[in-house]
């Protein structure tokens, strides 16, 4: 997927897309990105107070529908003035106090199961992550937030129906569907520091 010098740009990009929309309102242009940068794939931004670490917002793309680039220019803006969650970001000064960090992603596959007691067996705390559907309702979390809390596999997927507006104990009766994947998780140390990959067991 993406090294940790294609991350680095990535992240660079990230913080000039929020400053930039401070200025005039409009994300950075992605369009001199390397061409290993424009393939379509999943993509969420995630910002952090530093440093507590305390989340300030976090939105993108679960599937790959824009290119690489692109996904991170705009979900950054998403993340920083859009997530309905928190204030929108308030000023280049509150932005010196941001971590930036990115999560590609692999696009989510169905976990197959013949029965939904099995779901705990077929995925892993610190490799996969969730995706929960049932009708209207979806809730997804990222391979690094089990991680963060330490979760168990099945409190993982009761906090990712909990993430979808269904019962946490939704996933046991079978009328919920189930997906996963995969990612690489880059961070700044400090904001506008140096970059560093997360590891995460089993990382593809």
């Amino acid at each position: 997927m993406a090294s940790l010098e294609e991350a680095t740009y990535l992240i660079a990009l990230a913080r000039k897309s929020i400053r930039n929309y401070l200025r005039n309102g409009k994300p950075a242009n992605a369009s001199d990105a390397p061409a290993a940068l424009r393939k379509p794939l999943g993509v969420f931004v995630t910002l952090h107070s530093y440093p507590s670490r305390e989340l300030r917002g976090c939105i993108g793309y679960p599937l790959p529908v824009k290119p690489l680039a692109d996904a991170i220019a705009d979900c950054a803006v998403k993340s920083a003035f859009e997530d309905p969650r928190f204030p929108p970001v308030s000023s280049e000064k509150e932005l010196g106090g941001l971590i930036v960090e990115i999560s590609v992603l692999t696009e989510p596959q169905v976990v197959k199961v013949k029965s939904p007691s099995e779901y705990p067996k077929k995925i892993k705390v610190g490799r996969d992550g969730l995706i929960a559907r049932s009708g209207f309702y979806s809730g997804l979390l990222l391979p690094q937030v089990p991680l963060e809390w330490k979760w168990d596999e099945e409190e993982f997927l009761c906090h990712t129906c909990n993430k979808a507006g269904l019962h946490p104990d939704a996933w046991r009766d079978g009328k919920v569907e189930i997906s996963s994947f995969t990612g690489q998780v880059f961070s700044e140390k400090t904001p506008s520091g140096v970059v560093e990959e997360q590891k995460l067991v089993g990382k593809c």
